[in-house]
């Protein structure tokens, strides 16, 4: 997949510091450890396998970068979407690889006003199929209400 940017001011506010008190830090291998590990933990509350996940944390670009094996694309993709939904988080570079192929996602940025039949409209010309994009994003997305702007979300091919 390789990089992909996401809106830094939204988000999951996980990280202690802001990227650039933790790069301009004494202790900034440690702090990026940190909130590497905050990330990962994270993805682990949405019911997602962490054990064979590796996240770093870059505090100079902001980014995080993911690598492992997925089992499947939809968790692939639920991972890059856990990391990059995190304030103060501007890339996530994707090294994961997935251990059974399927196709991707598209990606889209919520922006004010949109709710996710408005969302469905746009991708599957059916606002009633807005159920797709909510099943797709959860457990990150806890209701078809609950979206803002700046959160990117997962538009799965129908099947």
């Amino acid at each position: 997949m390789g990089l992909l940017s996401f809106i830094k001011d939204a988000g999951e506010k996980l990280l202690g510091h802001k990227p650039e008190e933790v790069a301009a830090a004494p202790n900034v291998e440690e702090l990026q450890n940190a909130a590497a590990d905050a990330i990962k933990t994270y993805v682990g509350t949405q019911g997602i396998d962490t054990s064979g996940l590796t996240i770093a944390f870059d505090a100079a670009s902001s980014s995080v970068t993911a690598s492992g094996e997925a089992p499947d694309q939809a968790t692939r993709e639920k991972i890059i979407l856990c990391c990059g939904n995190v304030k103060d988080v501007k890339d996530v570079n994707d090294n994961l690889t997935v251990a059974e192929a399927a196709d991707e996602s598209q990606w889209y940025d919520v922006v004010s006003g949109d709710n996710l039949s408005k969302i469905s409209k746009q991708y599957y010309g059916d606002p009633n199929k807005y159920q797709a994009i909510f099943e797709a994003n959860k457990p990150m997305l806890k209701s078809v209400d609950l979206i803002y702007p700046g959160q990117k979300l997962r538009i799965p091919p129908l099947a």
